[in-house]
């Protein structure tokens, strides 16, 4: 799967209906707006997916909402993480169960967890399922920082084969390329660094901002393949404006807020999470009427 997992992996929110539920026919359109736009993947569950907000049963039905939507058109790669390993592998097992192409870990805890008990949560997780593993580290939301000796250690687990890094640091990259070789599978899930983890070898985006920006995403990618750093640049830093404030208000706020000035509610937010502020909504349709993703005044 690392060998087929590459370019833009999208993150679809999980809209809401104005009872609470899930949305699931909107849930299906972003999907399929994702997919029909040319996205490389689609990834729910993750961050901007509020995988932390919903039951149990809701992220299955979201697993099996996108899953059935994408219909095996491009790659999945389902948010599986849970606080104890039990609640992860069952997650992982359904996903698999549905068919998803592979699922994605970070550790979740409210005890800091040793380096010992980060790699054994992999390893029961891993011989719980066949389908391959990508270990996601984001210290600003998980709690945890796992180091590049660690990633390098999780990697020998046999389909532990693919690292998402939101570290925000690049050079976390260099290190793993270091450790594990040229064919580390390192995914970037940092929308600042787009750029430069593309430069450094990054073989996909993990993001967020499809739902809005699709084709500069895409062109960003489709330069970066053919060697054009000029026009990747470009395409890089007319869409920065827009991956610096996804990052600094939230993904699930700003998404939300981004669908609504294009015409489209995903409903209420699941509390505590509260919608942005006008004024930071206001700053964002400036952002979008300068990518003429929606008409000015």
């Amino acid at each position: 799967m690392s060998a087929l997992l590459r370019g833009i992996v999208a993150y679809p929110i999980t809209p809401f209906t104005s009872t609470g539920r899930v949305d699931e026919v909107l849930l299906g359109k972003i999907v399929d707006d994702m997919v029909k736009a040319g996205v490389h993947a689609i990834a729910p569950l993750g961050s901007t997916g509020v995988l932390p907000y919903l039951s149990d049963d809701e992220r299955e039905q979201v697993a099996e909402i996108v899953i059935k939507r994408v219909a095996g058109r491009v790659p999945t790669l389902v948010g599986v993480s849970s606080l104890t390993t039990e609640r992860t592998v069952h997650h992982a097992k359904h996903a698999e169960k549905l068919g998803a192409s592979a699922v994605m870990i970070i550790p979740m805890s409210y005890w800091k967890l040793s380096d010992a008990e980060i790699i054994t949560h992999y390893e029961t997780v891993a011989k719980r399922i066949a389908i391959p593993i990508a270990v996601y580290n984001n210290p600003a939301t998980g709690g945890l920082d796992l180091s590049p000796d660690v990633i390098s250690r999780l990697l020998k687990i046999p389909n532990v084969t693919m690292v998402k890094g939101s570290t925000g640091d690049v050079n976390r990259m260099h290190r793993l390329v270091q450790l594990c070789g040229e064919d580390v599978a390192f995914y970037n899930g940092s929308n600042p660094l787009a750029l430069a983890a593309f430069v450094a070898g990054a073989r996909g985006w993990c993001t967020a901002a499809p739902h809005i920006i699709p084709k500069l995403n895409i062109e960003l990618y489709d330069a970066i393949q053919r060697g054009d750093v000029a026009a990747a640049r470009q395409s890089f830093y007319r869409q920065l404006p827009f991956l610096q404030f996804i990052v600094a208000h939230g993904l699930p706020r700003a998404i939300s807020a981004a669908l609504e000035l294009q015409g489209t509610s995903v409903g209420p937010l699941r509390a505590p999470l509260q919608a942005l502020p006008a004024e930071r909504v206001e700053e964002l349709r400036r952002i979008l009427v300068g990518l003429e993703v929606i008409p000015g005044e």
